[in-house]
């Protein structure tokens, strides 16, 4: 695993303006609200808003109380149970108590674009997990959510090789990482040609896109109900008996398929391919029953969020990469390094505790 070294702290007793992008500003305003600088010599305080609630956040988490121990922090930790308005309520709550810096993953990154602008003009704000490049965010904290899908539909490849029908399953698809990993599977599995995140052509779920040897049948959407994710499941090994693979975009989509398959009695019958780092599917790759999975390391999305929050608002624009994105590479997870993946992955939920 990559390891990275942080740069000396630059205190400042104001913060810095960013011009174009987010800055703290006392006198700015969203309906008369302000936020105020804490106390000299008090702790930074930060925000690190999820997109839902899922054991994978947990890792993230992790890596965030890491970092506040590190570098003497604090960092109030929101996970929305019910989508954008929950998400954009947490974003209004934090700035109207005052707030040093917010890492956020967009639930919906266009309809979200006037939140995180009015966020950017009153305090320090980044995106992890999942961008919204349309705003005015400082710095965007995660992997390429469309190289790795293309990585996903590698193992897929190697899963079926001699081609079938895929189901992908995920939970919501307003997400921008949500779009452009389901878009990598497509064109591996199609054999397109590699596409720019800037130039992304998204093909529309709700119909089969069908290549030479692979067919995919269908895109389910569950809205982070796990219930519906594993009856989603159901639903499709009924309406496809020859169903090859199921492909679990979020963290709890595979575990849920997984469920609903043993219900049928089709394990061995149905190979499955993941995201994330769920236990049910790391332990499942140990089995053989799952073929691997492609972990984003949400460890380093915690940590390095609040690295960077933390570097931002004393005034040390350096923590922010040129091209304001810090790559998180992912980790192909298979049966020969799931053991040592395993081990690490708990030495670095222990690390937060």
């Amino acid at each position: 695993m990559r390891t990275h070294r942080i740069s000396p702290l630059i205190l400042a007793a104001a913060l810095a303006f960013f011009p174009g992008g987010c800055s703290k500003s006392p006198d700015s305003s969203s309906g008369g609200a302000s936020s105020p600088t804490p106390a000299k010599g008090g702790k930074k305080k930060f925000a690190y808003i999820t997109n839902g609630i899922d054991p994978f956040w947990n890792t993230a988490v992790a890596g965030v109380r890491a970092a506040e121990k590190e570098l003497g922090v604090e960092c109030e930790v929101f996970m929305p149970p019910k989508g954008i308005v929950d998400q954009k309520r947490m974003v209004e709550t934090v700035l109207a108590r005052g707030i040093d810096g917010i890492a956020i993953s967009p639930i919906d990154a266009k309809n979200e674009v006037d939140l995180i602008n009015d966020a950017c003009s009153r305090a320090p704000l980044i995106t992890q997990d999942s961008d919204a490049p349309g705003s005015k965010r400082l710095c965007f904290v995660g992997m390429d959510n469309y190289k790795a899908g293309r990585a996903a539909g590698r193992l897929v490849k190697e899963a079926i090789p001699a081609g079938g029908k895929v189901m992908l399953f995920v939970g919501r698809l307003e997400q921008l990482n949500a779009q452009q990993r389901r878009q990598g599977i497509v064109d591996e599995l199609l054999d397109r040609p590699t596409q720019t995140l800037d130039k992304l052509t998204i093909d529309p779920a709700g119909q089969p896109l069908k290549g030479d040897k692979y067919t995919i049948v269908d895109t389910r959407l569950d809205n982070f109900d796990f219930s519906r994710a594993k009856a989603n499941a159901e639903d499709a090994l009924s309406a496809y008996p020859d169903l090859a693979c199921m492909i679990g975009l979020f963290a709890y989509n595979t575990p849920a398929c997984m469920e609903a398959v043993k219900g049928a009695h089709k394990m061995g019958q149905v190979k499955f391919v993941s995201f994330d780092e769920n236990a049910a599917v790391l332990q499942g790759i140990k089995d053989g029953d799952v073929h691997g999975t492609i972990s984003q390391q949400p460890y380093l999305y915690g940590y390095h969020s609040v690295r960077i929050l933390n570097g931002l608002a004393n005034g040390d624009k350096s923590v922010v990469p040129a091209n304001g994105v810090f790559d998180v590479s992912i980790i192909e997870v298979r049966k020969a390094n799931v053991d040592e993946f395993w081990e690490n992955l708990k030495k670095q939920q222990a690390a937060g505790k």
